[in-house]
């Protein structure tokens, strides 16, 4: 793995920093600590996705006939990284572009790739994922979301949880189970819902941070046409598996940047904070725990760099990507409880509060921080992921 940048890539970096530096919205930073309605949010963030697709900055990696500008898979990394160091609103489609988008280009039909790519790139149509579901979770295999074939369409029905993004989606890439008398990896079938046909219905997940980013889906007789299949019948957990990697190995290129900066201005902060007459970052404890994120961050971005580099070799993410998904999730649990004995009762200020640092975005970052090991597959379903396809271990049964 060479980490030096080629020519190449040190002038697109120089492209990309140069338009970040004219484009950014000034407004962003403090409209972004502000109290505002999801879909407010959503919206300002749908327009400043349209402005980079307009600029032909999304999609850096994806085919140029579908919007994209065709470049290698490290020109999309270094994007990422620039969006994060320029503190960019993110993409309001980040779900249609770091997963669905790859799979449609990796498995579907040239009439699917026409259709379908170029709105995810402008944010003309909004993407979800529903694989989860109330009785299978981690075991995604175990779904009893089912599509029953009926002529040219499959009726759908069944239900889906923790789906992101389900308030705002337009579409959905959904696993439904089209042969019950298979084994449970066999005979599943990747499908794309549109999320407006009747029998859809979405409801709002309240989490203790108090959002509801997150939501469940109810399926009663959905018709989905069969030219909506993705892959083959029957043959969706391939598909599903490489959306899956795709979020494990290449959804945290930016994490790693924002960790930095997060990391940058709690040391601001313990510079500030009183503990016994002196500032928190002159404990030896406080210090020895602040370095100690700071080397797990430098490690994570090591990682990072190393998991892109066999994605541009091989053009697929690997089961790697778990040993990232793990460690960028428990490092943020750890840093943020760090944050928490640093900052002690301005900890629990949240928004609102006049005493809160940075507008309570602490307080929400360690609430936030609990779902980490659960979503996109949980700790423990990574560790056999790595046991079995990395290490070569035996399946646990």
């Amino acid at each position: 793995m060479d980490l030096n940048l080629t020519p190449q890539e040190l002038r697109f970096r120089n492209e990309a920093r140069a338009w970040f530096a004219g484009n950014v919205p000034k407004d962003w930073v403090k409209r972004r600590d502000e109290e505002e309605s999801m879909l407010g949010r959503f919206e300002y963030l749908r327009a400043w996705q349209r402005k980079l697709f307009d600029a032909g900055w999304a999609g850096i990696s994806w085919p140029k006939d579908f919007g994209g500008r065709g470049a290698p898979v490290m020109e999309q990394v270094i994007f990422i990284e620039e969006m994060a160091r320029a503190e960019a609103p993110p993409m309001a489609n980040v779900i249609a572009l770091g997963l669905i988008g790859p799979t449609i280009i990796a498995f579907g039909t040239p009439e699917q790739k026409k259709r379908y790519l170029s709105k995810m790139l402008s944010a003309e149509e909004i993407w979800c994922q529903g694989f989860s579901e109330p009785n299978a979770g981690s075991d995604l295999a175990a779904l009893s979301t089912t599509g029953v074939l009926d002529g040219d369409h499959f009726v759908v029905n069944g239900q889906k949880c923790w789906t992101s993004y389900a308030w705002a989606a337009d579409w959905c890439e959904l696993v439904v189970r089209t042969d019950p008398a298979a084994p449970k990896h066999k005979g599943l079938t990747a499908l794309l819902v549109d999320m407006h046909s009747p029998g859809v219905e979405v409801r709002g997940l309240k989490q203790m941070s108090g959002e509801s980013e997150f939501g469940e889906i109810f399926f009663r007789d959905v018709r989905v046409p069969v030219a909506n299949v993705v892959g083959k019948v029957n043959e969706g957990w391939g598909v599903a598996m490489g959306t899956l990697m795709h979020e494990r190995g290449t959804f945290g290129a930016a994490l790693q940047v924002n960790y930095r900066r997060n990391f940058n201005r709690l040391v601001e902060i313990a510079k500030r904070i009183d503990r016994s007459g002196k500032p928190a970052s002159e404990d030896p404890v406080i210090r020895q725990k602040l370095a100690q994120c700071y080397a797990e961050i430098e490690v994570m971005r090591l990682n990072q760099l190393r998991a892109f580099s066999r994605i541009n070799e091989t053009g697929v993410p690997g089961p790697e990507g778990s040993i990232q998904k793990i460690f960028w999730s428990e490092l943020n649990q750890r840093f943020q409880q760090v944050a928490m004995e640093i900052l002690g009762p301005y900890g629990q200020l949240a928004h609102g509060s006049a005493d809160a640092f940075d507008e309570g975005q602490w307080a929400y970052g360690y609430l936030r921080s609990r779902g980490n090991t659960i979503e996109a597959g949980t700790s423990e379903i990574q560790r056999n992921i790595i046991g079995h396809f990395v290490l070569g271990l035996p399946k646990s049964y």
